[in-house]
């Protein structure tokens, strides 16, 4: 990429739908969330305002609850999700974002807007979407 040309940022490639989910449900009732949204991450609402959001993701419920073999019916979303979940902001250079899931070991974070959700990124957006597009 040449010194004068736009950074690419998160906000360019992050995933725009996303499907959330409250902490109280059951992690049967998220799996059919994902099921049907066809989706691997569910956002998790916050409690109140001055709460933060969670990240339930299906790697998550794999470890925690199928190879625990619990009940999925009697598990719920807050005893399995990630909470805070790790957030940037849309204007964020996707070199810096992809630095910083390499440092912490991410697999998704959400985007945020303020106090928003407005969508989620993972490594693949960054390098399929966002390095493809810095090379053309």
């Amino acid at each position: 990429m040449n010194a004068s040309a736009k950074p690419i940022c998160v906000g360019d490639v992050m995933k725009q739908e996303f499907h959330v989910i409250d902490g109280k449900a059951t992690i049967y009732e998220a799996l059919e969330m994902m099921k049907k949204y066809r989706t691997s991450l569910l956002v998790v609402d916050r409690r109140n305002d001055n709460d933060e959001y969670g990240i339930l993701l299906v790697s998550s419920i794999a470890r925690k609850v199928l190879a625990k073999d619990r009940a999925c019916k009697r598990v719920n979303v807050y005893e399995v999700m990630v909470k805070p979940a790790v957030y940037v902001e849309p204007e964020m250079d996707i070199r810096y974002c992809s630095r910083l899931f390499a440092r912490f070991s991410l697999v998704r974070a959400l985007v945020m807007d303020g106090k928003k959700v407005v969508g989620t990124i993972s490594p693949n957006s960054l390098v399929l979407d966002g390095m493809f597009a810095m090379e053309s």
